[in-house]
């Protein structure tokens, strides 16, 4: 019998992913979330940070912003703006948008856009703790 869950990742250029895997473990609106065949069906919302994909006793990680998973019984369709996997994360460029974003968020001018200073941190840590 075939436990697999198929997992299908897509961005606005096309399919990213498409596999068979164990497991996944997703950053969800509610906090990280994991799914494995046989899950009970729901929708949510991605929030920038790590997904992790178990498949045959290894693990790959990959950057996710912002998107919705879909998940079924025995499979889970993944729906982002951009995922990045670690090799195409340039670290120094991430490490100064982390803080930019800090220097922005502890400064408090009124002309700031607190909403857009957030959300570049987020997508600064994501990066960041996926090469970890």
């Amino acid at each position: 019998m075939n436990n697999k869950l198929h997992l299908k990742i897509t961005t606005p250029l096309g399919i990213f992913l498409e596999k068979a895997v164990d497991e996944i473990v997703a950053p969800g609106s509610e906090g990280y979330f994991g799914v494995q065949f046989g899950h009970t069906p729901f929708i949510t919302s991605i929030i920038p940070g790590v997904l992790t994909v178990f498949s045959n006793e290894s693990q790959e990680k990959y950057s996710i912003h912002n998107g919705f998973a879909i998940v079924d019984i025995n499979k889970i369709s993944i729906l982002t703006e951009i995922i990045e996997k670690p090799e195409e994360i340039d670290k120094d460029r991430a490490e100064k948008a982390k803080k930019r974003s800090e220097i922005r968020l502890k400064e408090k001018k009124e002309d700031t856009d607190f909403r857009r200073a957030e959300a570049a941190l987020r997508r600064a840590l994501a990066r960041i703790y996926t090469l970890k």
